[in-house]
């Protein structure tokens, strides 16, 4: 009886705490037309992004900041909810620009918001769509903007590292930059993909060492593969797709 009344009454807060996102989100986004420098902007979103998750009771442990102290780099972390973009936004410095599908662009305030920080989007269903927009990724690469990939490009809800796309590797070599596998584990379990209010919990961001993009193995396709190798040894999860 208490386990239901507990339960209850963290759905109405659970309920609450949404309306008030909800809210924070949209005078954010009105915010952001009267910021007018990217980094500020940033800087806004990450405390947004910091603020909801403490309003839903998730606890986040970072460990291995010191990989991302200085210079540019291509972060690729697993994808398993919707809490990875908020968790890597509340805690990856401000000068990181986050590579997600086009299909958010058209998503009410979220795709405006997501424009006015920086974020480049990046078409998966056509071919046309996605050349353009690899050369615009590219582009930025190759003028030192850090960027954040979730290299597997979606998620559901089985457990597990799915096939990567070269994208985030191929930008990598092209910019210079060296590849930080980031590990996210307790987001698939604090919101699973088919609810809206997360579960109270703890969140964990394990920040790996950087992989060189010189010398002859540097590769996008032998970066992708030890990336992917490095991220599942610390992941606890199995391998969705195991080498022939």
């Amino acid at each position: 009886m208490l386990r239901l009344i507990g339960r209850a009454l963290w759905a109405l807060y659970g309920l609450f705490a949404l309306a008030v996102f909800c809210l924070l989100f949209v005078l954010v986004a009105l915010l952001t037309v009267a910021v007018p420098r990217l980094a500020w902007r940033r800087v806004l979103t990450q405390w947004l992004a910091r603020i909801t998750l403490a309003m839903f009771g998730l606890r986040v442990a970072t460990s291995g900041m010191g990989n991302l102290a200085e210079g540019s780099f291509v972060v690729v972390a697993n994808h398993s909810s919707y809490l990875d973009g908020v968790l890597l936004q509340a805690v990856l410095p401000p000068r990181f620009s986050f590579v997600v599908k086009r299909e958010a662009a058209s998503m009410p305030v979220v795709g405006f918001l997501l424009g006015r920080i920086g974020v480049e989007f990046v078409d998966r269903h056509s071919h046309g769509g996605r050349q353009r927009g690899a050369r615009r990724v590219i582009q930025r690469a190759e003028q030192g903007h850090s960027l954040v990939f979730f290299p597997e490009g979606t998620f559901d809800a089985t457990p597990g590292l799915k096939r990567f796309h070269a994208g985030a590797f191929t930008a990598a070599v092209r910019g210079g930059m060296p590849v930080v596998p980031v590990v996210i584990r307790g987001a698939r379990r604090a919101m699973p993909g088919h609810t809206i209010i997360p579960r109270p919990g703890r969140l964990e961001l394990e920040i790996l060492e950087p992989l060189p993009v010189t010398g002859p193995d540097a590769t996008p396709d032998r970066l992708r593969d030890e990336a992917r190798r490095r991220m599942l040894a610390r992941l606890d999860e199995p391998d969705l797709a195991p080498p022939h």
